[in-house]
């Protein structure tokens, strides 16, 4: 069970609700990601009402698929596309009575309440309803669903049948991970401190932490906390990264002198990262297609105190951004369907369709075929994606070194993850790292 920020008064609760159905709305309609809702949704609360906001909307789209179960054999017919904020409101209302510790009584009058500021009385009657028809049946609701997969699972139907075909052995434990709440990762800057003295501070402060298993960079908290509230956070010393995205800055065996290109770089976390683990780089470009997007790889950057050229450009056209001078190492960190990290990014349930997975592929692919051109020889390309389907990973790979005959397949020798027969795949774990993808290519020419 979740435990939620306690709430204000009963208004105060009830616009919650408003603001917080608003947003599941928009999301629902496929007008927005989640990310991008979320922070202009708690401007328009009070600072203790910000955290419960964000629970709420995050946990009922990470389990919207089993509650939309629930909520297809309460209602007697579908609402209607002009009422996805009501449909959203039965989704948050199915939510807080099976997730959270906020009292039955509670939830309910709020999410009724809610109705009505939307101006829309007509459906506080239905509201009231099913929540209460929920709270009588949900014993022989659970017997009644326990064989539907989207109840069982809370994964959509095309996603489910995809990661059982690819991973049968793996599929329970990469739905039970997606369902989980994320870690709380940090990467310290080796060339600043250890990693055990950076765990000393932690246990000054009384924050519980441990060692990443895999990455030699990484700290798991026990519990997420304020950044403001890490040592050494503000100065640089430390950034918050899951430890699977930790993994790329050794498999590019970065060396002195070395130019280095960061495609698809936002939010930047990585290019930090290659910068720290590298100080003598002759360059680093990060480059990434959204202006949006490279403000936060500057503001990373600024704040680890540490510079690179920053390109806003199509990274598959390189005429737009190229001068022709070729990168000793270059991470692509592909566009994917980002099944590897739902737990950070539950709406991926909602806006990830099946037809977009080939799209992605061919997108991946078309990527790979023009940042190969501007690879040295000898250069090694590290291809990573946060997806957990082989048809945007080993697939990818197989297919571009089938045409690209001066590429050659780099076995990675870890620990981590699964062997395939081009790179390596990681699964989410719980309390662990997110579901990732590596594969190496090396360009052939001089020696590597």
């Amino acid at each position: 069970m979740s435990s939620p920020t306690p709430e204000g008064n009963a208004n105060s609760g009830v616009k919650l609700r408003v603001v917080a159905a608003q947003t599941l709305a928009q999301v629902l309609q496929q007008q927005a990601s989640l990310a991008g809702l979320m922070a202009p949704a708690q401007e328009k609360l009070p600072a203790q009402d910000q955290a419960l906001l964000q629970e709420l909307c995050f946990g009922t789209l990470r389990w919207q698929p089993k509650l939309q179960s629930i909520l297809g054999r309460l209602l007697d017919k579908p609402l209607k596309e002009k009422d996805q904020d009501i449909q959203a409101l039965l989704l948050l209302g199915l939510y807080q009575l099976l997730y959270t510790r906020i009292p039955d009584h509670a939830a309910l009058s709020a999410t009724v309440a809610a109705a009505k500021a939307l101006k829309k009385t007509s459906f506080q009657k239905l509201i009231n309803g099913v929540l209460r028809n929920f709270l009588r049946q949900k014993d022989s609701l659970t017997v009644e669903l326990e064989k539907s997969p989207a109840y069982i699972t809370a994964h959509p139907n095309w996603l489910r049948k995809r990661i059982e075909r690819f991973w049968p052995n793996h599929a329970e434990q990469i739905f039970e991970a997606n369902n989980r709440h994320p870690p709380f990762t940090l990467r310290v800057d080796l060339q600043q401190q250890s990693r055990e003295i950076f765990l000393a501070q932690l246990g000054d402060a009384k924050i519980d932490a441990s060692p990443t298993i895999y990455s030699r960079f990484g700290v798991t908290l026990a519990q997420a906390i304020p950044v403001e509230k890490i040592p050494g956070f503000a100065e640089g010393k430390v950034s918050v990264q899951d430890e699977a995205a930790q993994l790329a800055a050794d498999l590019l065996d970065l060396q002195p002198n070395q130019r280095v290109l960061d495609a698809c770089a936002a939010p930047g976390g990585k290019t930090g990262h290659i910068l720290e683990a590298q100080p003598k780089l002759a360059e680093v470009t990060a480059l990434d297609l959204e202006e949006r997007r490279l403000v936060r790889v500057k503001e990373n950057l600024a704040r680890l105190g540490k510079k690179a050229k920053i390109i806003c450009a199509d990274a598959a056209d390189l005429s737009s951004w190229w001068d022709g001078k070729t990168f000793d190492r270059i991470l692509l960190d592909a566009p994917c369907s980002a099944t590897g990290v739902i737990r950070r990014h539950p709406d991926i349930k909602l806006l990830r369709k099946a037809g977009d997975i080939a799209k992605l592929a061919q997108l991946q692919l078309s990527l790979l075929e023009a940042l190969w051109k501007a690879l040295a020889p000898g250069g090694r390309l590290v291809y990573a994606t946060c997806s957990v389907l082989p048809v945007e990973n080993t697939d990818v790979i197989e297919r571009f070194l089938q045409q690209q005959h001066d590429a050659k397949h780099l076995p990675i020798d870890a620990t981590w993850g699964i062997e395939q027969t081009c790179g390596r795949q990681l699964f989410p774990q719980i309390n662990g790292h997110d579901g990732f993808y590596y594969a190496c290519l090396v360009k052939q020419g001089t020696t590597e």
